[in-house]
């Protein structure tokens, strides 16, 4: 069966549908105006038809394309806006103005963001040349102008990939124009061919957003990927099977050792359906967790135990994602026990050194200290939330007075002690 062209399906018009619930999209940050509210009218033909996805679609609206005057910053740094309670102005005209004013701020959010990206690295990288070795001038830098650190690398990284596209596809200055911010970084972060599609739409002048960018992202995953079947690329060309169902698949089936794509992979070559798209991409995420928090859970590493026939046997039973979720809490809960024990030892700590600095004349700090003796003890006792007489007493022994690191516990519940965990 000859292999089919990727980009043989772009030239079709799509609509814009609800995501699946199994769909695990990319996290491009928080939506904007542009992408909630406005289609992408200059890259229709950049998208595939699929029936499915809005039954009952809108006449899009007839822009414009946008000149370089309608994106030039106006000199006095206002913006022409619609008065919201003029009844004389359409809606399409309304709408058509709404997205020129904002295509201008969006404009300029990147530009000036990718400015501030590149100072900054030039900052840290200065820093790193010539200063301590720890950063302390960077922060410093950072500090003195309310910039947090992950904002900093947030912006590094767009001026990155804006240096990474413009190296690639020759990406020029005035192109940035048509990127919505969100669309930009989705476009650095696609594949190489994706990338090209995009950067080539934008050179002849369409305005790029990012579920364009997602969408192309997710066909050309799943037209190409060989972590799905022949047979299931071949539909994805042919758009009888969606490609945000296949996309989501491929997404979690990397995240798997080698013999669980394998039988996933079989399992969806016989049956090439939407159905079983979807629950091949169910099972494959509750596998990810499962073998993934199996690494973290102390507990479990006995050699008596085997990890992957309790595995198949929760497949057997049709219970894996009951399994996986008791792995990950078991997980969560054994950090949790590390945390509480560091923390009962930091607060005995502080106790004791705040009970000997005090003395008969803070009579008020002393009693703050021994309040907080049922936190500080041996036996920890805390009340449980919603009133009442549930308590929760835990028992530690301090490594320095036995053998070995103990925890135990009971849940004392209006005067009936249950049994010790």
């Amino acid at each position: 069966m000859p292999t089919p062209n990727p980009l043989s399906s772009i030239e079709h018009p799509d609509f814009d549908a609800p995501e699946d619930d199994l769909a695990v999209e990319p996290d491009f940050g928080d939506p904007t105006l542009e992408d909630a509210l406005f289609a992408d009218p200059g890259l229709a033909d950049l998208e595939l038809t699929d029936p499915e996805l809005d039954p009952v679609a809108t006449e899009p609206i007839d822009r414009p394309r946008l000149t370089a005057e309608d994106l030039e910053p106006p000199a006095d740094l206002s913006l022409n806006l619609p008065d919201p309670e003029d009844d004389k102005i359409s809606f399409s005209d309304f709408q058509i103005r709404i997205e020129t004013a904002w295509q201008v701020c969006d404009r300029f959010d990147l530009q000036t963001d990718i400015w501030r990206g590149r100072i900054l690295r030039i900052v840290r990288d200065r820093e790193k040349r010539s200063g301590d070795g720890r950063g302390t001038g960077f922060l410093n830098w950072l500090k003195d102008r309310e910039i947090s650190k992950s904002q900093a690398y947030s912006l590094i990284e767009l001026a990155d990939s804006a240096d990474r596209l413009m190296d690639q596809d020759a990406l020029e200055p005035e192109t940035l124009r048509h990127f919505s911010k969100r669309a930009f970084v989705a476009t650095a972060k696609a594949p190489a061919e994706v990338q090209h599609m995009i950067v080539t739409a934008a050179h002849q002048g369409d305005r790029i957003a990012s579920n364009t960018v997602r969408r192309l992202t997710d066909e050309w995953q799943a037209m190409t990927s060989d972590l799905l079947p022949e047979n299931v690329r071949v539909k994805a060309a042919e758009q009888s099977l969606p490609a945000r169902y296949l996309a989501p698949l491929v997404r979690e089936l990397e995240k798997l050792p080698e013999v669980h794509q394998i039988a996933l992979r079989d399992e969806v070559e016989d049956m090439p359906d939407k159905e079983t798209v979807k629950q091949a991409t169910a099972q494959a995420k509750f596998l990810a967790r499962y073998l993934e928090a199996a690494t973290r859970v102390q507990a479990l590493d006995r050699p008596e135990l085997d990890l992957e026939q309790a595995l198949e046997e929760a497949l057997r039973l049709g219970s894996l994602n009951i399994a996986a979720d008791l792995v990950n809490q078991a997980a969560q809960l054994e950090q949790a026990i590390v945390k509480t024990y560091t923390s009962w030892k930091r607060v005995r700590d502080l106790a004791d050194r705040l009970w000997v600095d005090s003395g008969a004349s803070t009579p008020h700090l002393r009693n703050l200290i021994s309040c907080l003796g049922t936190l500080s003890s041996e036996q920890v006792s805390v009340p449980l939330s919603g009133g009442g007489d549930r308590v929760v007493r835990l028992q530690v022994l301090d490594p320095t007075e036995g053998d070995c690191d103990m925890v135990k516990g009971e849940i004392r519940a209006e005067g009936a002690i249950d049994p010790p965990f």
